[in-house]
């Protein structure tokens, strides 16, 4: 429980301070008053609101929550209550901010207020969903859609992660081994040619000086390769707009079905909820993770400020995308039309994704062929001139 410090005073008249652990406010002046004391001050538990550096946030907590605080309120339960609930079955930082948040509502504050507090954990649109479903009295069916849309998103960032372990796994692999072989097995099998007066072949020689390197300076190649990773992390954040522009051009359309699943799925779901069309332009825009596509899509929304259609303000995406957001806007079931196109990119991504992981095994098995038979010429064609030698 969050722990709250009080000052008051006795029935006879001392003054009196301390600490004492409750579930709110509320529960924290019964208890103090239980004890006879009468609180002239009771402080809030101080939590920090923003990430910490050392603070993981936990992706399953905010689809989790919504979909329980959905059912909840769809059940009957009254608002403070259900964020009791929820506060009693989370645990540290998740618990305190859930009691906070049920401290603004139980002093009046509407629920998107309290939410606000906590920006860095619930998403603008979030707020903005919520704030529409307690104006129009339908809030546990904007959390209920909620949950929908944040577990979706969640489904695909789960896709690309387990898709990215086994590559990511084999390349572990076949680092390791090559720095196994350069560094323990070539250095001894290479030492019966660095007496030979027979000029070695380029091979070897390119061979034996790889070994070196991964003998004695291998410190060395750690700071380059940290030095390149930094270096190119920095460049990627100051030229963020350049990147995401070569991105888009990259072939197989992989990320940029991602990018269009992700534009599609946010603006139908916030137009089905009932946002305007400005704001759910500019909440979908910073979704999908792409400068160049937010760029078109705020300049989109200037147009669409100034009375163009939608699919007539959009650049940078397919034209298969805009014609399915023309044909939404003619028939007035513009959302439906989004939430379509969305499972449609979204299942060509998955698509793409699964024949990129099958193509990539092959080929790292035919890299790691290629260099091993590599490494198996130039150890044999000394052996080879040897023999012509001796001969």
């Amino acid at each position: 429980m969050p722990r709250y410090r009080y000052s008051g005073y006795r029935p006879d008249g001392t003054n009196v301070s301390g600490v004492i652990e409750a579930s709110g406010l509320n529960d924290a002046a019964v208890r103090i008053k239980a004890e006879s004391i009468f609180p002239s001050e009771i402080t809030e538990p101080v939590i920090s609101y923003k990430k910490g550096f050392f603070r993981r946030i936990d992706e399953s907590f905010l689809p989790n929550m919504t979909r329980q605080l959905s059912i909840l309120i769809s059940s009957g339960v009254p608002l403070i209550e259900a964020l009791h609930s929820l506060s009693s079955e989370n645990k540290g930082f998740y618990r305190d901010m859930l009691t906070a948040i049920k401290e603004r509502v139980s002093g009046g504050a509407g629920l998107y207020r309290a939410l606000e507090d906590f920006g860095d954990y619930f998403p603008e649109f979030y707020i903005n969903m919520v704030q529409a479903g307690e104006q129009s009295g339908t809030l546990d069916k904007v959390l209920g859609r909620l949950a929908d849309f944040l577990e979706s998103q969640s489904s695909i960032k789960s896709k690309v992660r387990s898709s990215m372990i086994y590559p990511v796994f084999m390349m572990g692999v076949s680092i390791v081994v090559l720095s196994f072989l350069f560094t323990f097995v070539i250095p001894k099998i290479v030492r019966i040619f660095t007496d030979m007066k027979a000029a070695l072949p380029f091979m070897t020689l390119a061979l034996i000086f790889v070994s070196n390197i991964f003998m004695h300076y291998w410190w060395l190649m750690l700071g380059v390769f940290a030095g390149l990773f930094f270096s190119g992390r920095r460049f990627i954040k100051g030229h963020r707009l350049l990147i995401d522009g070569l991105i888009l051009k990259l072939p197989g359309n992989i990320i940029q079905s991602l990018y269009h699943a992700r534009f599609a799925r946010t603006l139908g779901f916030l137009i089905e909820g009932g946002l305007p069309m400005l704001r759910a332009l500019r909440l979908s825009a910073g979704s999908m993770g792409n400068r160049a596509l937010e760029r078109s899509v705020l300049k989109a929304e200037e147009m669409v400020a100034g009375g163009q259609r939608l699919s007539a303000s959009l650049e940078k995406f397919p034209p298969v995308f805009i014609q399915l957001i023309s044909t939404g806007e003619k028939s007035g079931r513009l959302a439906e039309t989004l939430n379509r196109a969305a499972d449609s990119y979204e299942e060509d991504f998955r698509r793409k994704v699964d024949r990129a992981v099958s193509v990539f095994e092959p080929a790292m098995i035919l890299f790691m062929g290629l260099v091993v038979g590599l490494i198996v010429l130039a150890v044999l064609l000394p052996m080879f001139q040897l023999n012509q030698l001796i001969r």
